[in-house]
């Protein structure tokens, strides 16, 4: 009976734990101001709230691939990319300022501006 107490107490616990992880990693920005960087240098800042419906094309840097960045009603995602993976398009909307959308074989993030 002890034993399945404690094992109860420390699920409960790594529950607790990863709910509270869960919240400050995808906590929703307050920002409306996104960088597009690529290779550490940022290739562009938009105001979300005043940036009309756009597609913004990002080559890469050795020209072979490239990303499109979608701004649509106050939001940003990658909606196409040349990569083989595919994982900026699949992370969607940008949602949180601790996690940015993010090609690695094109080297490009898309983020909140810091303030």
């Amino acid at each position: 009976m002890k034993k399945n107490r404690i094992v109860m107490i420390a699920a409960g616990a790594v529950f607790v734990i990863a709910a509270v992880l869960s919240v400050l990693i995808l906590r929703h920005s307050g920002g409306t101001v996104i960088e597009i960087v690529q290779d550490g240098a940022v290739l562009q800042t938009i105001d979300l709230s005043r940036t009309a419906d756009q597609d913004i094309r990002i080559v890469s840097p050795d020209g072979t691939s490239y990303n499109i960045v979608s701004v649509r009603g106050g939001t940003v995602k990658v909606s196409e990319a040349g990569c083989p993976d595919q994982t900026c398009v699949h992370m969607g909307a940008l949602k949180s300022e601790n996690l940015p959308i993010v090609c690695l074989p094109n080297r490009l993030i898309v983020r909140f501006a810091e303030d």
